[in-house]
């Protein structure tokens, strides 16, 4: 179990209040898919994503984001937890979607950069650092079924 300081429980919840789901989303899925590319083989039903601004500009891939996005919310919700409140994620991504479980750092990483350029000095260096503890015990937490 992760234990949780009160200065990174309120950062994170800082962070989520502070952000434009419909705006961070979209941006941080479709930076991870042009900047690994080998991450769009997922994506082959959304229609074009073909270059930078098709999948800038795919409107299935901006729902995709907002959904992931908010998705964080459950861990934001069970932070004590966020293992159990995976698991069926964990299950679905690994047994039917096959997704490669080093996309969810690659991605949390895309989301960080997005998250930092939008929040600017605000972000600081302890931001940054409860921040990426809470994406990476998400990362972990969706790569459980994988082990």
């Amino acid at each position: 179990m992760v234990k949780w300081s009160d200065k990174e429980r309120t950062a994170i919840n800082g962070i989520f209040a502070s952000l434009d789901y419909d705006d961070i989303g979209p941006k941080a899925l479709g930076r991870c898919l042009i900047v690994y590319p080998w991450t769009q083989r997922y994506f082959g039903a959304f229609g074009n994503i073909s270059n930078a601004a098709a999948i800038m500009g795919n409107p299935k891939i901006a729902a995709h984001g907002i959904k992931v996005l908010h998705g964080l919310d459950r861990a934001l919700k069970n932070m004590d937890n966020i293992k159990a409140t995976y698991a069926e994620l964990s299950i679905l991504h690994s047994e039917t979607l096959h997704v490669d479980p080093d996309n969810f750092k690659l991605l949390a990483d895309c989301l960080t950069i997005v998250v930092a350029a939008k929040l600017g000095s605000a972000f600081t260096p302890d931001t940054q650092l409860a921040f990426q503890k809470f994406l990476a015990v998400v990362v972990a937490a969706l790569g459980k079924q994988y082990h």
